[in-house]
């Protein structure tokens, strides 16, 4: 797919209601380079690089350096993807100015082309100060992991007042600017209504089918997290047992002697071998070419 043009925020928000938007998580050069070759639309840098990468417990333990550091290095990559930078837990709760700043830093040191943050109404201010400052922002409804201490891992909107409630938020995202809305662990039903109520793109995790496109940690989609894996997260390869086998088999060439092999070793010439084996003591006088 190197033919494929660079997605833009414009380009998303025109998939609405066209073809299915696929989005992934990725959290480096690497990943990004084979999300973008895949054919992702878009890769988030998420925060998520706490628990799937650094072995945090929840979102909370990465800050601004933290994200600005995974997403300068997906940004190296050159990826087709739109690259959205998450702006992590505190770095846009507190002041307007402080949230333009970090979302500013996303995108000048990290090379982010948007950003996402995670909430509704409470956030509009936030996201109209980000906007302000010609920053496109994603929105985050339903499951917010950066409010895991007040509400768990748990599905959103089960009940129906706090369906209605998730599709007047996302109404009030859609009509702050935000150009896109990812909604996290809901119901199918109200993430299919929020999807009809709003004039951007929804993308879904654990959400079902009826958002305009899903998005995967890259490490769930391909099998390499070794830890739980939620409902909703597919894995659409096994590549973490691929690895343990390939890594067991090099350790075992290293422990029979069988790697390195001929053709994967340097040699030097008979004639230098000879004189550098010989007994004869070096000159002294020598100095390395790269020297003069």
């Amino acid at each position: 797919m190197t033919d494929r043009k660079q997605v833009t925020v414009r380009h998303v928000r025109a998939r609405k209601g066209g073809e299915p938007l696929v989005m992934l998580t990725a959290y480096d050069a690497p990943t990004a380079s084979i999300a973008s070759e895949a054919g992702a639309d878009i890769i988030l840098v998420g925060d998520s690089v706490a628990n799937v990468v650094l072995g945090h417990e929840t979102t909370h333990a990465v800050d601004v350096d933290v994200m600005v550091h995974h997403t300068a290095a997906v940004a190296r990559a050159n990826p087709h993807s739109l690259i959205v930078g998450d702006l992590p837990w505190m770095s846009y709760h507190v002041t307007e100015a402080e949230a333009i700043r970090n979302a500013g830093r996303l995108i000048r040191e990290g090379g982010a082309q948007a950003v996402k943050l995670e909430g509704g109404v409470k956030r509009i201010p936030m996201i109209r100060a980000i906007l302000d400052a010609e920053i496109p922002v994603m929105g985050h409804l339903g499951l917010t992991p950066q409010s895991v201490l007040s509400m768990g891992y748990a599905v959103q909107g089960k009940a129906a007042d706090q369906a209605k409630r998730l599709v007047e938020e996302a109404k009030v995202l859609d009509e702050t600017g935000v150009f896109a809305i990812v909604l996290e662990g809901v119901p199918e039903t109200v993430a299919k209504a929020v999807t009809d109520a709003v004039s951007v793109p929804t993308i879904g995790i654990g959400a079902g089918a009826g958002t305009d496109g899903q998005v995967l940690v890259w490490h769930d989609a391909t099998g390499f997290h070794d830890g739980h894996y939620p409902k909703f997260a597919r894995k659409f390869a096994d590549l973490r047992s691929a690895a343990v086998e390939a890594l067991t088999e090099y350790a075992a060439g290293v422990r029979d002697g069988s790697f390195p092999s001929e053709a994967e070793t340097y040699r030097m010439s008979d004639e230098e071998r000879e004189a550098f084996l010989s007994e004869e003591e070096p000159s002294t006088d020598y100095v390395p070419s790269s020297w003069v």
